[in-house]
């Protein structure tokens, strides 16, 4: 074979691919936005966040009159003032009373509730769920006085049995919504192959259902607990009694009407508040979840 006959018989060199165009900067995609435009504003914003916790950390930790920017010596006086003078303790048992038993009630019904409107058709389901949309609007403020009145009756005033009731049949609505949805997620199909194998409506449920609602629970049984958890109308007026009262109020009685405890204050804060952090951070993954599933269907 001849150099010539060789040459043609090669294969052609293969070319590079030509390089892509480059994006303009009116056509930038988000992928490509230089870092600095994402970190900067997050950053300013988690500073903004951040200062006011620090805060409150400064002041239940540095000694009284202390003006230094950094908590040092360390003290805690302050939060053994208000767990032991202060009965911090006994409003923090009332509180996890109130929001345990809020949360379990308030679960229970949203998820008989939701199924119901999941499930059935009757004829009042439109009415029904346009009241319970309703319901959102009217603030709890403007039925203090008839709630009085029938807890009175009902000789539940001072009693945290009053509190339990209405902070569940004020978080009711916003549950049975989102149960409901939550619900319609989960096809049909399912139930009705239990209901093959032998399984009645209960027992399909318990077995198939439930734990596919597990996120949905979470996310209405959360809501539910750090509602009930913070909330201060309630309990200021169904208790009376110093030893019925839950945190939000006993936050309120360290601020008198000449003088304010800061550092006492700032450690009454800082009680409320670990709790309702510890529990947002082992359930976000859950939280999330459950509420982007249930505002999905409607």
């Amino acid at each position: 074979m001849s150099v010539k006959e060789a040459t043609k018989a090669a294969p052609a060199p293969m070319r590079a691919a030509p390089e892509p165009p480059r994006p303009s900067k009116k056509n930038r995609s988000w992928d490509e936005v230089p870092r600095w435009q994402i970190y900067l504003p997050l950053s300013i914003y988690l500073l903004f966040t951040l200062i006011p916790f620090y805060w409150i950390l400064l002041f239940s930790l540095r000694p009284a009159g202390s003006t230094s920017l950094v908590p040092w010596p360390m003290t805690f006086d302050h939060f053994e003032k208000v767990w032991t003078e202060r009965s911090f303790g006994t409003y923090f048992q009332n509180s996890v009373l109130v929001g345990v038993v809020t949360l379990l009630m308030t679960t229970l019904v949203a998820l008989a509730g939701g199924y119901a409107l999941a499930r059935f058709n009757f004829k009042i389901k439109r009415a029904f769920m346009l009241a319970l949309l309703c319901s959102q609007f009217v603030p709890g403020a403007l039925l203090l006085v008839p709630l009085f009145e029938i807890f009175a009756e009902l000789q539940m005033i001072n009693s945290l049995g009053s509190v339990i009731l209405a902070e569940t049949v004020f978080q009711l609505p916003l549950s049975i919504i989102l149960i409901s949805n939550f619900i319609k997620n989960v096809p049909y199909t399912l139930e009705e192959a239990a209901w093959v194998d032998g399984c009645n409506r209960m027992t399909a449920f318990r077995i198939v259902v439930l734990p596919l609602l597990r996120p949905g629970l979470i996310a209405v049984g959360s809501f539910a607990f750090v509602h009930s958890w913070n909330h201060f109308l309630f309990a200021l007026m169904f208790l009376n009694n110093q030893e019925k009262q839950t945190i939000p109020v006993g936050l309120n009685t360290l601020m008198g009407a000449d003088s304010v405890d800061l550092g006492a204050l700032a450690a009454g804060g800082i009680i409320a508040a670990v709790p309702v952090v510890i529990v947002f951070a082992f359930i976000q993954k859950w939280l999330i979840t459950g509420f982007s599933a249930g505002a999905v269907k409607g």
